[in-house]
């Protein structure tokens, strides 16, 4: 059967794009929780450099009105040039074009603001002019509403784009957690990233397995205890005013 979305994602055979993970297209996202959309995107940053996936990140009239990328999706690819824009379709700019192209992978990981424009137009001009494979990255972009982020998906899916999340990404990416070299990086993800998860892998790590902390804090000071007050010992309450 030959169909290339058969494939899994793997380091060898795919490529990531960042687009327009800006403040002023984050405020208008209604779809998600903000906060809960930028730790996803980080989480997706962190996975791609971890895995040394071909990472390209565009941007679009930042000093007017969009604003910089999120600092913390910056400081995970400190040396990548940012590949400003005047269209809303990334697809329209040649530096675009060509940082996929550099690539050399068809199948393309998107995670990008706001679903139902940048997100979809890129979608479906890549497929159609380029031949990539796209697989949209649910949980880590954002529409102006639900409904314009569930119906653009939609339309992006009824075409052949492939709908995934960020964990669903890296976890696919490491596939065997005997790949020991990336094994420490995804659990680090994981344990930061993964909300309820992150934190059962770090009372495991520390609790059963009795691993250290992964963060060194001050002393712990011992419990002492608490000895009731005779009423007549009680200190008496300071008078307001």
């Amino acid at each position: 059967m030959s169909n290339p979305k058969l494939d899994l994602l793997t380091p060898a055979n795919c490529q990531v794009i960042f687009i327009d993970q800006q403040p002023q297209m984050a405020f208008g996202v209604q779809s998600i929780d903000r906060q809960v959309l930028k730790n996803n995107v980080v989480a997706l940053a962190k996975a791609a450099k971890a895995f040394d996936i071909p990472t390209t990140i565009t941007t679009v009239e930042t000093l007017s009105f969009s604003g910089h990328t999120y600092p913390e999706l910056l400081a995970v690819f400190p040396e990548h040039p940012l590949l400003e824009r005047t269209s809303m379709n990334s697809w329209d700019d040649q530096k675009v074009r060509d940082a996929l192209a550099k690539a050399g992978r068809k199948k393309v990981v998107v995670s990008g603001l706001w679903t139902e424009v940048c997100n979809n137009s890129f979608a479906l001009s890549a497929m159609l002019e380029g031949g990539y494979e796209i697989y949209m990255v649910e949980d880590a972009s954002g529409g102006t509403s639900k409904a314009a982020h569930d119906y653009s998906m939609q339309r992006m899916i009824q075409v052949g784009v492939v709908p995934v999340t960020w964990q669903q990404v890296m976890l696919e990416w490491q596939r065997d957690w005997s790949h020991k070299a990336t094994y420490d990086a995804v659990m680090a993800i994981v344990r930061e990233h993964s909300g309820a998860y992150g934190m059962g892998a770090d009372y495991a790590y520390t609790m059963v397995h009795g691993a250290a902390e992964r963060t060194q804090h001050g002393p712990r000071l011992e419990a002492v205890p608490a000895e009731p007050v005779p009423p007549g010992q009680r200190p008496a309450a300071v008078a307001a005013g």
